[in-house]
């Protein structure tokens, strides 16, 4: 038996990848047109997203699209400083494919 050379094969940088998905009310109406969205790593690129979505969650991915978010300037008693950069990733499933993220809340 010959195994094929494009086998998915999850890692420990795939997790990293993907830090949280993110549930909105807004998120969880474009889920209904098969897009799910992703909290990502700031150096993660559209191919590692598709990558680690297609290996994690066993579905085929037909875009993605990302959002670079900076980090706002926030004043606390006085104390100046600023939120943290993130980076968010809208993946389009193809026809018939869908991810839950709701489970588990």
């Amino acid at each position: 038996m010959v195994k094929s050379n494009k086998t998915n094969n999850v890692t420990a940088q795939m997790y990293d990848t993907l830090v949280r998905p993110v549930i909105t009310e807004k998120s969880m109406v474009s889920s209904e047109a098969g897009k799910v969205v992703f909290m990502v790593d700031l150096s993660a690129s559209k191919d590692d997203v598709k990558a680690a979505v297609e290996s994690i969650y066993k579905v085929k991915v037909k875009k993605v699209n990302t959002i670079r978010q900076f980090g706002k300037k926030k004043v606390f008693r006085g104390q100046e400083g600023f939120r943290s950069d993130y980076k968010k990733a809208v993946v389009t499933l193809a026809e018939g494919q869908n991810i839950d993220v709701t489970t588990g809340i």
